[in-house]
This record gives C-alpha cells, structure tokens and sequence, in this order.
C-alpha cells in the first residue's frame, strides 16, 4: 500500500481526499477506509472521499463515512473536494464549474478559501410535533429548541438517529435554535461518524430550509456551529419546494502524507 492522501477541513468538518483519477484505491475495502478515519490510529476525519473521473463534469465525487460506508451527498466535503479539484487542477478557480455526486450534478465557485456550492432542489418535508424531516441530499431530522449549546447531542442525536421512524437507514439530527439578526446556532449528530461533528453541510442547508418554514420567513441565513459559520441561501417556490440553494463556507487545506 502506498497511498498519497491530502486533508482537508470546512468549518470542522475533516475530510481525508485521494485523487483516484488512476483507479488504484480499493474503495470496496471498508475496513482501510474506517482505519483511515480512525482519530486514534489512522490519520482521522469524519469521512473521506475519492475524486475519480467523470465524462460529463470536471469529476465525480465519492463520499464514505468514517465507519468505511460509502454514504450520501456531504456538503462540507462538497465544498472541500472543490477546493481539492482547484489545488491539483483539475478545476478552474475563480470560475464556476461542474462535479457529480451521488445525488446529481453540483455548480461550484472556489474564491481564494471560500467555497459556494449549489445544492440539489428540496421537495417536500415532515413535520411533526418533534421537529421537521426532510432530505437536502442526505436526511436530517431537525429538532427546535431554545438553545442547541445546552443539549446534550450525543445522547439526544443518537435516539432520534436511531428511532424506528426513520428507520432503517436512520437519519442525521440537527438541533437548532432561534434566528438572531439573520443568525441561527445549529449543532449536528451525524450517522455514519455516530457522534457530534463541528459541522455538517447538508445539515445547515435542511435547518436553514426548515427554520424559513418553522418561521414563514427568511430566504438567507448565517449557520453558527461549533467550527465556524456557513451561509445558505435559497429560494422557495410552490408545494414546498426549495430550489437554487447555495451553500458557502471556507475550506482549506490542511496537510498531505502517504500512507505505506
């Protein structure tokens, strides 16, 4: 094994990137990606991701979690593996341009360590006395409370992401509290990490979403989670549809290595 791997972080959100263009990294190997992650005795992220060729885009991305599982769309890593791509030129800076993921194509901006990434189009949403669910291109239940800083969310974020109702995939959690001055305090359980991470990017883009309809209003809003901030914009339509959101935040580079 002799694997080169660069790190990145977006507000917290740690990823390991590894240009697969060659096809060489074994991304059936569960077990090495988990080992990858490990904070402990790998080189630690909450996920990581290949950048692999793509015949209709700059590239394609790939995202696993840091139990080894391939998973769905990663917003932050979304706006990482667009820095990533601009670093080894693969993609212009400065310019707009294209990537695939698994829940479609994304429209990305990389602007010195600010990155814009344009998010698939919201359909549809649950509400319940609980809070509201809906899927931003990964699910995230989003619980209102008062103040997310005094939750426990390892204990409250694992009951909801294990409860029946949305089972059997389960779901993020978001805990989230109230807008001050176009500003919300979000805090995030994630599957997959099976634990609190200092950011999620799908995660501020579903509070975000569901904070405009707990609300009846705003379109534009300033994240705050434990790694920093994130802006999300969007644009609502009929029968609850959400569409041209945009997600933006710093990413940067953080060191590369080689695993022998």
């Amino acid at each position: 094994m002799d694997i080169q791997f660069f790190k990145y972080q977006g507000t917290g959100n740690d990823f390991v990137l590894i240009d697969n263009r060659d096809g060489k990294f074994n991304s059936e190997d569960a077990k090495l990606i988990g080992a990858i992650c490990h904070r402990r005795f790998g080189v630690g992220a909450d996920g990581l991701m290949l950048l692999e060729r793509s015949d209709k885009s700059a590239f394609n991305m790939r995202y696993f979690n840091s139990d080894g599982k391939e998973s769905t769309m990663c917003g932050n890593g979304g706006r990482c593996i667009a820095a990533f791509a601009v670093d080894i030129g693969v993609a212009p800076k400065g310019e707009y341009f294209t990537f695939s993921a698994v829940d479609g194509d994304h429209e990305a901006l990389v602007d010195g360590n600010m990155v814009s990434l344009k998010m698939i189009d919201v359909e549809g949403f649950e509400e319940s006395v609980d809070g509201l669910f809906l899927n931003t291109g990964s699910p995230h239940f989003v619980i209102f409370v008062d103040d997310p800083f005094s939750v426990d969310v390892f204990k409250e974020g694992r009951f909801w992401r294990n409860h029946e109702r949305f089972s059997p995939g389960g779901t993020n959690v978001n805990f989230v509290g109230p807008v001050k001055n176009g500003e919300v305090d979000m805090r995030t359980f994630e599957r997959g990490v099976e634990d609190e991470t200092w950011s999620c990017g799908t995660g501020a883009v579903a509070s975000a979403i569901a904070t405009h309809i707990h609300n009846k209003s705003g379109t534009n809003f300033v994240m705050k989670v434990p790694g920093g901030h994130l802006n999300v914009s969007f644009v609502p339509k009929e029968s609850n549809r959400f569409e041209n959101i945009w997600l933006k935040g710093p990413a940067e580079f953080v060191f590369e290595g080689r695993l022998k």
